[in-house]
């Protein structure tokens, strides 16, 4: 399967402004189609109101891109049935149906719960060329994308168990 990396996104972006309770004004997207379907509302927040709402280390992961070390994740080995959500917002992100050992250290899965709740930049980050998997709803760094997965899809989302919250099945 080849991936779709975000270039030029065929999507139309109509702003609105919200208030919260302490009188802070926030920006959401509506995201839409080509066909004018709602797909999802965006989230934007500031560097510092992220800071304030996420701990440390996933501040760090989430918002500037860093990554835990391999083998030491909470879901690296995790078994259980269920959805893993975005630590960030809780969009659904991933199925434990489509979770897997890669072997690499980090949570890893074929595909996406649905393919637009991610979206895929290129990363030319520490001399490599890499797909970044980041949430589309919030933008959070989640991981990366790689060609080399099992079938069907031949992905393999490598992703950090930080950047993720899990639902068991009810």
């Amino acid at each position: 399967m080849e991936l779709c990396i975000k270039n030029k996104p065929k999507i139309l972006i109509t702003l609105f402004f919200t208030a919260c309770i302490a009188c802070k004004p926030s920006i959401q997207t509506k995201i839409t189609d080509n066909r004018g379907c709602t797909k999802m509302e965006k989230i934007h927040k500031s560097e510092e109101e992220w800071q304030k709402e996420l701990d440390p280390f996933v501040f760090k992961v989430t918002r500037q891109k860093g990554t835990e070390p391999a083998f030491t994740g909470k879901y690296y080995k995790h078994k259980e049935k269920g959805i893993y959500l975005c630590i960030c917002c809780g969009q659904p992100l991933f199925s434990s149906a489509t979770k897997y050992d890669s072997g690499s250290g980090w949570p890893s899965f074929w595909a996406p719960l649905d393919n637009n709740s991610l979206e895929l930049e290129e990363d030319r980050s520490y001399g490599m060329i890499r797909t970044e998997v980041k949430c589309a709803r919030c933008d959070a760094h989640l991981g990366h994308v790689f060609e080399d997965g099992p079938k069907p899809t031949g992905l393999r989302y490598c992703i950090n168990s930080v950047a993720l919250k899990f639902q068991a099945e009810q």
